[in-house]
């Protein structure tokens, strides 16, 4: 069932029919999907939520399956639903007596992009498309790759041509159409809306991003369900386009709308890397407009100099009462490690922003110490050992021998403790 009504543009409003177009025709505007909430909140309920599937899937009522759409249409590799577990060391260490992470690095293709993209790709063939495309700063591309090889549909993948190369592996693998760019994310994604305009693909961040960007807000749903249906007091998360919080936003105003949780207030609040930060400087006064800039980070998957939400993101956090911070590189590496060292997650760069950036709005005072915070950690370390490699070593190289490591316990001052005799 369906309770999908059509597109809307977020800036006049004109509304406008299913199809793959994602700018208004009249002011350029972008489009969102429209939903009959009255008919969903007759309808869904908690029970009929936690007897579904066992993927981001048991929200299918707020999601945008289409009107038409055939039973075969859903690509599904069992993204979503996706562990939110407490972080008490992680938070000792911060000054928070009540955080928890939101783990997507468990997703099939290891990052939060499985969900935008089963919702995508989804829309995509019931719309008929049988090509997938996008432009991607990594995760994107990996995670299309893999849900096109599952779905059968061929698919063009365009990337920066200096990608982390476990990026490259990790899309290449499933047989896609991997086309790497003399340029920038956004150079490659100026690229992929003049291909849009003249191959019948569906790509899943261009032409079909009002139903991609939709699949986002299952963070939301997920954290809002695993916390006994209720809202969290504050969420930080990573920020690229700043697609991402928005839908978090959305989604916990949208599970109120259809009364699937008690009303009440949230904060939500962005972490940017430092050296790609357009949204974050414009919030802290760095003037109303959002300045596009040349990337310089190791957090290749923020690296977006043009970020499509970054006004939304910024209305989001102002309304919310949230915060945004952008951190170094240095910062980002140290927050890779710390999450690993207390949680035993370990996140790639995004993650290292966003552990990052939590530590600084804390110490701004920007966090509630004693408030419910989820902090969203949006893709896996493996994918970006190159950020930390150098600081990644053995702590002892010794020889085989039983005294070569007692000599090494000795020599960094560490004592050995005989086992008891019998």
């Amino acid at each position: 069932m369906s309770f999908v009504t059509g597109l809307r543009c977020r800036e006049c409003g004109k509304d406008a029919p299913l199809a793959a177009v994602h700018v208004c025709e009249f002011c350029f505007g972008p489009l969102e999907v429209v939903y009959d909430y009255d008919a969903i909140a007759g309808v869904t309920s908690r029970a009929r939520i936690e007897n579904g599937p066992r993927s981001l899937w048991r929200y299918a009522d707020l999601l945008p399956e289409l009107p038409d759409a055939a039973p075969g249409d859903r690509v599904d590799l069992g993204a979503g639903l996706t562990p939110l577990v407490p972080a008490p060391r992680l938070g000792a260490a911060l000054g928070l007596s009540d955080l928890w992470i939101k783990n997507d690095t468990v997703n099939p293709s290891y990052s939060f992009k499985d969900r935008v993209v089963t919702v995508a790709l989804s829309a995509a063939r019931s719309l008929g498309f049988e090509v997938a495309a996008c432009a991607s700063t990594g995760n994107l591309a990996n995670s299309v790759a893999a849900h096109a090889a599952h779905a059968g549909m061929d698919a063009y993948l365009f990337i920066p041509r200096d990608l982390e190369e476990t990026k490259v592996i990790a899309s290449s693998v499933y047989g896609p159409n991997l086309v790497a760019v003399d340029g920038t994310y956004d150079d490659v994604n100026r690229l992929c809306g003049e291909v849009a305009g003249e191959f019948p693909w569906a790509f899943v961040n261009v032409n079909v991003r009002p139903y991609y960007a939709e699949g986002s807000k299952t963070i939301g749903f997920e954290i809002a369900e695993q916390l006994g249906w209720r809202l969290p007091d504050h969420v930080v998360a990573p920020m690229a386009s700043g697609s991402m919080l928005v839908k978090i936003d959305k989604a916990f105003s949208e599970l109120t709308k259809v009364g699937l949780v008690d009303e009440g207030q949230w904060r939500i609040s962005g972490a940017q890397a430092s050296g790609c930060a357009p949204i974050s400087a414009t919030l802290k006064g760095e003037g109303d407009v959002i300045r596009p800039v040349k990337p310089d980070t190791i957090a290749k998957s923020l690296a977006i100099g043009t970020p499509a939400d970054g006004y939304y993101a910024i209305d989001a956090v102002q309304r919310t009462g949230g915060s945004m911070e952008d951190v170094t590189d240095a910062e980002v590496v140290e927050g890779i490690r710390l999450l690993a060292s207390t949680e035993g997650v370990f996140a790639e760069t995004a993650g290292g922003v966003t552990v990052a950036t939590l530590r600084k709005l804390v110490a701004q005072g920007a966090v509630d110490p004693a408030g419910r915070t989820v902090a969203v950690i949006s893709g896996i370390g493996l994918k970006t050992t190159d950020a930390i490699s150098g600081m990644a070593r053995p702590t002892f190289e010794i020889g085989a021998g039983l005294g070569d490591f007692e000599e090494a316990l000795s020599n960094a001052g560490r004592g050995t403790t005989p086992l008891a005799s019998a």
